[in-house]
């Protein structure tokens, strides 16, 4: 299965990479991830199957990715955007969003640090909205016992990893975000209001970057894929 753009300007991708990097004690997606940094490897990952990208990122940062992108461009025919992030991670989904042209009909979601996301799983979420659900997500199995602080253990067969890109209908995208609602991930905000979410196969190669450990699996992983 390949599911890519026609060209019709039908799919966008914003790719969320305004976050300080507290955790991991630096602005990780400028981090260099076999040659390239890892929000290179993101937008190139979101530009391979849509007609268009925003970028959002650091406030003092846009101006010069705005550079940066202007002198090299994305893929040929693929569109793009650089704007300026929120207080929080909702707040730079609705930057990024105000950016994607109207008449667009899939919106894509994706956070900058998760650099490893294959285009298959871009494929799977784009396939299922697509196919009619309002929203779709990768997940992967829990495979650690959780436990709460209080006591005792959750069922980890209940109970699954999210991650990105997520895809939406454009149209119940903008809904949500336009109460102005907050969330870790977006596809709560759909739930949460009533939306049909389908939950499609992730990968456990899609691991998002929080720690400086997590940057040197990625790098043992590309270097196991023969990328140095």
């Amino acid at each position: 299965m390949t599911v890519q753009s026609d060209g019709s300007g039908e799919i966008w991708t914003i790719v969320v990479a305004a976050g300080s990097g507290c955790r991991f004690g630096a602005a990780k997606q400028f981090s260099e991830l076999g040659g390239v940094t890892v929000l290179d490897r993101s937008v190139s990952a979101a530009a391979r199957c849509s007609d268009g990208v925003v970028v959002v990122a650091p406030a003092s940062q846009s101006g010069r990715l705005s550079r940066d992108f202007e002198s090299r461009g994305l893929a040929e025919g693929v569109e793009w955007r650089v704007v300026a992030g929120g207080s929080t991670r909702s707040g730079s989904v609705r930057n990024g969003l105000r950016e994607v042209p109207g008449d667009v009909g899939i919106v894509l979601v994706h956070d900058a640090a998760r650099p490893l996301a294959s285009d298959s799983i871009f494929e799977h979420v784009i396939a299922a909205v697509r196919s009619g659900a309002d929203a779709a997500t990768p997940v992967i199995p829990v495979t650690d016992t959780i436990r709460y602080r209080s006591g005792g253990a959750v069922d980890r067969d209940e109970i699954v990893a999210v991650q990105t890109p997520q895809a939406f209908r454009a149209e119940v995208l903008r809904l949500v975000h336009g109460a102005g609602s907050e969330a870790t991930d977006d596809v709560t905000l759909v739930s949460e209001s009533g939306g049909v979410v389908e939950l499609v196969p992730g990968e456990q190669r899609n691991l998002k970057l929080t720690t400086p450990y997590d940057l040197e699996m990625a790098a043992l992983l590309l270097s196991v894929d023969g990328e140095s």
